[in-house]
């Protein structure tokens, strides 16, 4: 077993919940490892910046990373602490990925000042999202209702919605949990009417590949349903071509050896949504994945994506 290293730097973004993540972090770190020291080396990505458009116009999720794995490469840091959400479906072979502990609650969420859940919602009122993903499911659900974008922190869209600019908005109720603000939270979106970002509320750890000696010390840290669940789920996204301009969504659950997943591809406006799942041994995680990619593009979603292509042409 290698020597595990003493001195840790983890790079982060600033924002409180990246922040609060990575608190989490390296407090579990320093539980298990007496003696560790740990620093937290905070920046700011460019997806922190860029925040008049929506995501899917200016790049996409490598927005929220490329500054964290420079870090990496120019040794300013060892690891860096990503939402898996965030992280894009390919990374460079120069990277390593682990999943660090168990996953906090998947869901989206519902939170209003004046409304308890999106069926409570009159006729055009406002709502606020930064996915597409969740936009594409609602707006089949709910087609009476606006669905406008919305940008920033978690703290700056509550601000947002507190300001009256929208009359709900839907976020990520890992997010919302990490940070305190469970008590905003109106209602959760279930599955079946909202599946999940792949990855949504797991916490990613980024390193260099070849640093056995890290590997070796996050390897106590990893969740054996949670890896399963983002082994499936980021499988599903390579073979659908999951990312900020295609909405797409899936959802792994383990339990009893067995892993079921669930996804879909959709266009933006809703109007088209193609959605299956599959069954299988957990240990197939992966091959499970493409298996539910290849059957949603069959069914469809090769037009789907070809249809974004043209628009995005």
């Amino acid at each position: 077993m290698p020597t595990l290293p003493t001195h840790l730097r983890i790079a982060t973004r600033e924002s409180r919940l990246a922040l609060a993540q990575t608190h989490l972090v390296a407090e579990t770190l320093r539980s298990r490892n007496p003696g560790l020291k740990v620093e937290i080396v905070g920046m700011t990505t460019r997806g922190d910046t860029v925040l008049d458009r929506p995501l899917s116009q200016v790049g996409g999720k490598g927005l929220f990373i490329k500054e964290l794995e420079v870090a990496l490469v120019e040794e300013r840091a060892e690891i860096a602490v990503h939402s898996m959400k965030d992280v894009p479906m390919e990374i460079d072979a120069a990277f390593a990925l682990t999943t660090f502990g168990t996953r906090e609650d998947p869901r989206d969420a519902f939170v209003s000042a004046h409304f308890e859940s999106l069926d409570a919602l009159p006729a055009g009122s406002v709502v606020g999202t930064s996915s597409l993903r969740r936009e594409c499911q609602l707006r089949s659900a709910f087609p009476k209702l606006q669905f406008k974008p919305l940008r920033g922190n978690v703290n700056t869209r509550l601000a947002k919605l507190d300001a009256g600019d929208y009359d709900a908005i839907i976020l990520a109720a890992a997010g919302l949990r990490r940070l305190g603000f469970e008590a905003r939270i109106r209602t959760y979106l279930p599955p079946a009417l909202a599946i999940p970002a792949i990855g949504q509320g797991i916490l990613a750890i980024e390193h260099l590949a070849g640093r056995d000696d890290i590997a070796a010390l996050l390897r106590p840290f990893r969740d054996p349903a949670t890896k399963h669940a983002a082994r499936a789920e980021r499988a599903f996204g390579l073979v659908a071509e999951g990312s900020c301009e295609v909405p797409v969504g899936a959802l792994a659950h383990v339990a009893a050896g067995q892993l079921s997943l669930e996804a879909f591809i959709g266009l933006p406006d809703g109007t088209r949504v193609v959605r299956d799942a599959v069954r299988g041994d957990v240990a197939q995680d992966e091959a499970l994945g493409r298996t539910l990619g290849e059957k949603l593009l069959a069914m469809g979603g090769r037009e789907i994506l070809a249809a974004l292509q043209r628009a995005n042409a």
